[in-house]
C-alpha cells in the first residue's frame, strides 16, 4: 500500500514539473531593429530612435509630411503605439509582436488581426 501512495504521489510530482516547464517563455526583440520605415501595402509607419514615429496611408493621398504622430514602446514581444490625435488626446494600440528581423516585421492586436511589415528605409 505504501509503494503503491509513493508510486502515485513521484507520479503527480513529475507530471506538475513537466507542466511548469512547459510554459511558453515570452520573446524578446531588439528595438533598435524597428528603427526605420516599414511599409504594409500602402499603409507605412516610421519609427524613430527617441520613442517617435508616424504613419500614413497613401491610398487616403496622406504623405509622409503629413503623417499622424505616435510615440511607442518595445518591451519584449508588446509593441506600444500611442498616435497624438490632431485635436486632442491620444489612442492607445497594444500589439504582439511575433517576428522582428533586419526587414520583417510581423505583429498581432488583441483582436487577432495580424499586420506584416516590410522594411523600405531608414
Amino acid at each position: 500500500m505504501i509503494k503503491k501512495t509513493l508510486f502515485y504521489l513521484t507520479a503527480c510530482l513529475v507530471i506538475s514539473f513537466l507542466a511548469v516547464s512547459c510554459e511558453p517563455t515570452e520573446e524578446s526583440f531588439d528595438e533598435a531593429l524597428l528603427i526605420g520605415k516599414w511599409q504594409s501595402g500602402t499603409l507605412f509607419y516610421k519609427y524613430l530612435t527617441d520613442g517617435t514615429g508616424g504613419t500614413w496611408d497613401t491610398a487616403d493621398d496622406v504623405t509622409e509630411a503629413e503623417a499622424q504622430a505616435f510615440t511607442w514602446t518595445l518591451v519584449k514581444s508588446e509593441l506600444t503605439h500611442i498616435h497624438v490625435l490632431e485635436m486632442g488626446g491620444s489612442v492607445p494600440k497594444i500589439y504582439t509582436v511575433t517576428e522582428l528581423t533586419d526587414t520583417s516585421l510581423k505583429y498581432e492586436d488583441e483582436f487577432g488581426g495580424s499586420f506584416s511589415f516590410t522594411k523600405v528605409g531608414k
